[in-house]
């Protein structure tokens, strides 16, 4: 099955929470969730049935579809996490927090994950002054993220970095505004990711 290209709001409905996938609609009173705090469809205000399995379930759901990711690029980033020496949990975030995309949007570079893929697959983002054009490219610690020069009157870019004091920056990232360049501080700890997930569910689910 190819990528999901329906309304990405319904994503967010089904899951019952923000997964912030519309960019700046997300935080105002346009945003589904805040307006239909229901799951869409005709049974969507019906009485689902809930189970450990359905919990689990829904909780590897938003997870994936927060990040962008189909089925089986996420269960590759969990299996990977799995053969690591430590918490899995804390491994899978840190793989999926250092996706390239993902460091653009978390430093505010676009205002939803998927544009920022769309930044990278277009050649806008530069890393240690290279172009990589990789979404799924991991980021390290002391790498250099930038818009490249010629790009940086991008209107979508602009836009999402006038709300960087609405969403805030990660502690492990930094960010300097006129140059339109940031820095990876570290890697990131599972207490520095801010998710409306359980994460150690996704891990049970895959353990089963």
């Amino acid at each position: 099955m190819g990528r999901y290209i329906g309304s990405v709001c319904r994503l967010c409905r089904r899951e019952g929470t923000k997964l912030f996938l519309k960019g700046t609609r997300c935080y105002t009173e346009k945003c589904a969730v805040e307006r239909r705090a229901y799951p869409p469809g005709q049974h969507g205000q019906g009485r689902p049935r809930i189970s450990e399995y359905n919990t689990q379930l829904r909780e590897k759901q938003k997870l994936r579809r927060m990040y962008g990711l189909l089925e089986r690029q996420f269960s590759g980033y969990f299996h990977k996490a799995a053969r690591k020496k430590g918490v899995t949990t804390d491994y899978l975030l840190q793989f999926l927090e250092g996706r390239l995309d993902n460091v653009v949007y978390r430093i505010c570079f676009s205002s939803s994950r998927k544009e920022a893929r769309q930044l990278v697959d277009h050649g806008h983002i530069l890393v240690n002054g290279r172009k990589v054009n990789i979404p799924s490219c991991q980021v390290k610690e002391g790498d250099t993220i930038e818009v490249k020069e010629k790009s940086r009157g991008i209107v979508p870019i602009q836009k999402a970095l006038e709300g960087l004091d609405t969403r805030g920056l990660p502690s492990w990232l930094e960010l300097n505004r006129t140059t339109m360049q940031g820095r990876v501080r570290a890697i990131p700890v599972a207490d520095e990711i801010e998710l409306p997930v359980n994460v150690q569910m996704v891990v049970e689910l895959y353990s089963r």
